[in-house]
């Protein structure tokens, strides 16, 4: 117990140790403000920081990973075909793949799939 007392303490005063030599010998230059900034991939981070964000754009991502999700669960549908009933496996990927239909039909006469409007 006391090893254990004696090695927290030894392990606190190290790392206080080494906080404290840290910010002693750090450098304190702060006499150029564009250095200081924050790099915002190109962006001037003094400006609005809430930019108007399209919400088309949005939606065309959340399209994506849906249909990027449903490509995953057709793959396992590829290797069940030849340990599998077939009538079974024909109804079960079939229904999955007209639901992807009808789900893409709905997007289409929604005109989420057009860039433009």
């Amino acid at each position: 117990m006391k090893i254990l007392l004696l090695i927290s303490m030894l392990f606190f005063f190290v790392s206080n140790l080494f906080m404290l030599i840290s910010m002693i010998l750090s450098k304190k230059s702060l006499s150029d403000r564009e250095k200081c900034s924050p790099f915002e991939c190109g962006f001037d981070p003094k400006s609005l920081p809430r930019i108007p964000f399209s919400l088309h754009f949005f939606l065309i991502t959340i399209i994506f990973l849906i249909f990027d999700v449903e490509i995953a669960l057709i793959f396992p549908i590829i290797p069940t075909f030849m340990m599998t009933n077939m009538n079974s496996w024909f109804y079960s990927s079939s229904f999955f793949i007209i639901m992807l239909l009808i789900g893409l039909f709905h997007e289409w006469n929604q005109k989420m799939l057009n860039w433009t409007y």
